[in-house]
């Protein structure tokens, strides 16, 4: 029996990141990782800091995927909106964690700066902690939305405890070939093989290197046979254009 693809989305929240102030590098982090589970990442957004854009975006994703992973907007401020935004898009009220309250309130400080701290003790009711080897606040999941920290080493030690954990399905394998042809010259022989290889995904991605045109050839699938039958048509198909395969690569 064919395994059932497990689907993943992704929400990228904060404004900085819209910006152009500070660079995503969780997003790609969290398809590499969760892809080599058998977790297949179909879609990603970057949305504001926004509780209606937050809450839509969570409710549309959630339905639609069989996990949806967010980074951003648990800490300790005022724009740290996404805790609150979850459990208004669960319909669910705000509850203090103990857990999360004991590791804030081992850094002492200021009742100002403690009462701020305290926002990040505070998950929907119905959550479930995500462990932080890093050792600062936790983050959570509820249901199948899973909720963690903007910065990518907190966010990484996050995901990376869910490992195991995860219903997976099919690992995604790759075959990549380069040839110094323009992706005019082999386009039609392209369009070809993939009609007749529905079940693998054919990309071509142009660059220029040593004063050349050439084109990265990416075949993705789970079927190891079938990719490697679209990888010897893509490699003949390169030949009767007159070039030479190159840099063939297994993923």
């Amino acid at each position: 029996m064919k395994q059932r693809a497990i689907t993943a989305s992704v929400l990228i929240i904060g404004n900085e990141i819209l910006s152009g102030r500070t660079q995503d590098t969780n997003l790609n982090h969290i398809s590499l990782t969760v892809g080599s589970w058998g977790i297949q990442v179909r879609e990603a957004r970057v949305i504001p800091d926004l509780e209606e854009v937050i809450v839509t975006a969570v409710n549309d994703a959630r339905t639609r995927f069989d996990y949806l992973f967010t980074t951003g907007g648990i800490g300790p401020t005022h724009d740290d909106i996404t805790t609150d935004c979850i459990a208004a898009a669960f319909g669910v009220d705000l509850v203090e964690s103990p857990e999360i309250a004991a590791i804030i309130r081992r850094r002492p400080a200021p009742p100002a700066v403690m009462e701020a701290r305290m926002r990040m003790a505070r998950i929907p009711v119905g959550a479930t902690l995500i462990d932080n080897t890093t050792g600062g606040p936790q983050g959570f999941r509820i249901e199948n939305v899973f909720v963690m920290a903007g910065i990518p080493m907190v966010m990484q030690a996050m995901l990376g405890s869910l490992e195991g954990k995860l219903e997976s399905g099919p690992v995604v394998r790759s075959r990549t070939v380069t040839a110094y042809l323009g992706e005019s010259q082999i386009a039609g022989a392209l369009g070809v093989i993939q009609e007749n290889h529905p079940e693998i995904d054919l990309g071509s991605y142009p660059f220029f290197k040593n004063d050349r045109y050439g084109t990265s050839l990416v075949m993705r699938g789970t079927d190891e046979s079938a990719l490697n039958a679209m990888l010897e048509e893509v490699k003949a198909a390169i030949i009767a254009a007159g070039e030479t395969p190159q840099d063939v690569q297994q993923g």
